[in-house]
C-alpha cells in the first residue's frame, strides 16, 4: 500500500508529508531488509525436534537447526501448546554473518497480521476507512507499538497528536485510523491525527445537519454531573443543563438517570466559539406552564403535593410536570414557625391559593395560610377592650415587649408595664414569661393590640386620692422644671404639676430643683393618673382664712368682699 493508496484515504496533505516519515519509522521498527543495518526476517515452518526443560530445539531443514525459549511456546496457564514433532511457524531474523534468532511469537503475530491484510483486501477499494481501536503495548524512539485482536500495528510519535502533557502510558486504550498496509513487511500503520481529523469533520457536519432540523432525536446518557449531563446524539456529544431537564425548574441529574439510560433530547444550541452543543430534555415536551397560563388565575385555590422542602420554605407538585413554591412565611400565621417539617410532610396532599403567576419565568407561589382562619380575627371575634388576659413574652424591645396571646401578638409598652416611670419592659421580664395584661386597644385598621399591666393594680395616685381631697393643703419637692410648669414629687411617691401660671407669687426663674414648694390640690384624675397643684390657690386660701378669723363672717371669703361689706356699713 503506496502513496496510490493515500490518495484514496481522506487525510489532509500535513498527515500525508508526516506518513511519509513515518514509513522510515516503520521500517526501522520491523527490522525489515529497507532498513540500513542490513537486518532481514523471514517467516518459515519448522519442526520441533526435540523439547527439554529450558528450550525446544527447532529444525529449520535439513541440518540447520535452532534453540527456542519455552516461554515462546508456553500458554497462559503454563501448559506448553506443542509436542515433539509437531510444526509451527517461526520467524527467522539476524544481520549477514550472525546466528539468525527464531521467534514463535512473533510469528503469530505476523501471520495475525497477514490475516488482517487479507481480510482488508477483499472488502476491495471501496471500502470505509477503518478506525482500530487498540492498547498500547510497548513504545520505541520512532513511536507506539499499539496490539488489537491479536495484532500488532505501529503509530508513529508524528502522527499520535498526544498533548505534551497527556502522553499515554503502556496499557492505555487508543483509537486511530490505518493509513498504511505493507504485506512484504508485514507492516499496519496507525494514525490518531487522522482519526481526529475525521472525528472533527464528521461531528461538523452532523452538528450542522441537527442544527437545520427541529426533530426529537435518541441520545445515549454519557456522564453525570451535578450542573447536568453529557450525552451523545446522532454521533455527537453535547450537555444537557439541569434546567433543561424538566419544565419544573432545576433538578438533580443523578435523581431521574445513569450512564447508559437513552433518552429523547433536541439540539437548543451551539456556541462555535467554544465549540459546545447543548441539548434539552423538556424542548421535547409540551410547555404545561401554557395550561397554567389558561387555567389557573391568582386567588384560585388548587391542590398540590408535597415534593420538597427546604429550611426557607416548600416545593409543591402540581401534577403536570411544573412544581410551584411555598415559602415559609405563607405556611401559618404563627411567625414563630422555624421550619415547614413542623407542619408539613414530604407526599403530605394540601390545598392552597395562588398568590402569583409569573408564566413568562415560570414561577408560581401559593399561600397555605391565606385558606386558614386569621388568629387577629378570630381574637377580636372573642375579646374586647377591658378583657384580662394572660401572655407570653415572645420579644423585648426598648420600647416595650410583645406578648403572644391566644395565637396573636401585641405590645405592652413601657408606658404600661408599671406605674413607675423608671421600670421598663426589659427591666421588669424576660422572654418566655407568662404575664396578666388588660386589653386596652383594638387597631382593627392595623391589625394591632395594645396591653396594659398597670391597669390591674391600683395607681400609687388612686391611693393618695383615697388620703386627700381638693383643696388640701400639700408639700412637694422640686424633681424638674420645664416652660409650661414644674414638677414636683409629692409623699407615697406620688408627683404633681404645678402649671407656670398657676405658681404665683412665686416667681418661675427662682425655682430649683430640689425646692420645697406648699400648695393647694387643685386638680385630682385618679384614673388619667394626675394631679395638679396651685401656689396661687393656695394663697387665695389663706387670703379668705384670714378674713374669716378677722370677721367670722363666712360669706365674705375675699378682700372684695369684705371691703364691700366695709363699704355697706
Amino acid at each position: 500500500m503506496g502513496n496510490e493508496a493515500l490518495e484514496k484515504i481522506d487525510i489532509s496533505e500535513e498527515d500525508k508529508a508526516l506518513f511519509e516519515r513515518s514509513v522510515q519509522d516503520d521500517d526501522a521498527w520491523r527490522g525489515s531488509t529497507k532498513g540500513g543495518d542490513g537486518r532481514s526476517e523471514q517467516l518459515l515452518t519448522a519442526t520441533i525436534e526435540k523439547i527439554t526443560s529450558e528450550a525446544a530445539l527447532i529444525n529449520l531443514g535439513g541440518k540447520s537447526e535452532r534453540r527456542l525459549d519455552l516461554a515462546e511456546i508456553t500458554g497462559k496457564d503454563g501448559v506448553l501448546l506443542f509436542k515433539e514433532g509437531d510444526q509451527i511457524p517461526v520467524v527467522v531474523s539476524g544481520k549477514p554473518g550472525e546466528r539468525s534468532r527464531i521467534s514463535y511469537k512473533k510469528a503469530v503475530k505476523r501471520q495475525k497480521i497477514a490475516e488482517f491484510i487479507a481480510a482488508r483486501k477483499a472488502e476491495g477499494e471501496q471500502a470505509a476507512p477503518l478506525d482500530v481501536e487498540g492498547v498500547i503495548v510497548s513504545k520505541n524512539k520512532g513511536g507506539y507499538v499499539i496490539e488489537s485482536q491479536g495484532a500488532e500495528f505501529f503509530m508513529p510519535i508524528s502522527l499520535a497528536a498526544f498533548k505534551p502533557d497527556a502522553k499515554p502510558q503502556i496499557g492505555k486504550s487508543v483509537t486511530a485510523r490505518l493509513i498504511k498496509m505493507d504485506e512484504s513487511s508485514g507492516s499496519l500503520v496507525l494514525s490518531r491525527r487522522s482519526y481526529l481529523n475525521s472525528l472533527r469533520k464528521t461531528r461538523k457536519e452532523a452538528i450542522k445537519k441537527l442544527s437545520a432540523s427541529d426533530d426529537v432525536i435518541e441520545a445515549t446518557v454519557k456522564r453525570i454531573q451535578n450542573y447536568g449531563m453529557f450525552v451523545e446524539a446522532n454521533g455527537v456529544e453535547g450537555l444537557v443543563h439541569y434546567t433543561e431537564i424538566s419544565h419544573k425548574g432545576p433538578i438533580n441529574p443523578a435523581a431521574h438517570y445513569k450512564e447508559g439510560d437513552k433518552i429523547f433530547v433536541k439540539m437548543v444550541g451551539y456556541d462555535k466559539e467554544k465549540n459546545r452543543v447543548s441539548f434539552s430534555i423538556k424542548a421535547t415536551q409540551s410547555n404545561p406552564w401554557q395550561e397554567i397560563a389558561e387555567q389557573l388565575e391568582v386567588g384560585d385555590t388548587i391542590k398540590v403535593t408535597v415534593a420538597n422542602m427546604e429550611a426557607y420554605g416548600a416545593f409543591v407538585d402540581l401534577g403536570n410536570d411544573t412544581e410551584g413554591f411555598l415559602h415559609i412565611s405563607e405556611m401559618s400565621w404563627d411567625k414563630d414557625l422555624k421550619h415547614p417539617s413542623e407542619i408539613l410532610k414530604l407526599g403530605e396532599e394540601i390545598e392552597v391559593e395562588v398568590i402569583a403567576l409569573d408564566i413568562e419565568n415560570q414561577r408560581l407561589r401559593v399561600s397555605l395560610k391565606n385558606l386558614q382562619p386569621k388568629p387577629y380575627e378570630e381574637f377580636i371575634r372573642k375579646h374586647k377592650v377591658g378583657d384580662r388576659l394572660k401572655g407570653i413574652v415572645s420579644s423585648l424591645k426598648d420600647f416595650g415587649a410583645f406578648l403572644k396571646v391566644e395565637g396573636v401578638e401585641g405590645l405592652l409598652h413601657n408606658e404600661e408595664c408599671g406605674w413607675d416611670r423608671s421600670e421598663t419592659a426589659k427591666s421588669l421580664f424576660k422572654e418566655g414569661d407568662e404575664i396578666e395584661v388588660e386589653l386596652i386597644k383594638i387597631d382593627v385598621a392595623n391589625g394591632r393590640l395594645s396591653f396594659s399591666k398597670k391597669s390591674l393594680v391600683e395607681s400609687p395616685i388612686e391611693a393618695y386620692a383615697k388620703k386627700r381631697q381638693i383643696g388640701d393643703i400639700v408639700q412637694g419637692v422640686v424633681r424638674d422644671a420645664k416652660e409650661f410648669g414644674v414638677f414636683v414629687r409629692l409623699e407615697d411617691g406620688v408627683d404633681a404639676m404645678i402649671r407656670a401660671e398657676d405658681l404665683a407669687p412665686l416667681k418661675f426663674e427662682e425655682i430649683k430643683v430640689g425646692d420645697l414648694i406648699e400648695a393647694s390640690i387643685a386638680v385630682m384624675e385618679p384614673k388619667k393618673g394626675r394631679i395638679r397643684l396651685s401656689v396661687r390657690r393656695l394663697e387665695k386660701q389663706k387670703e379668705r382664712d384670714a378674713l374669716k378669723s378677722f370677721n367670722g363672717e363666712e360669706q365674705r371669703t375675699t378682700l372684695g368682699d369684705a371691703i364691700r361689706g366695709t363699704l355697706k356699713k
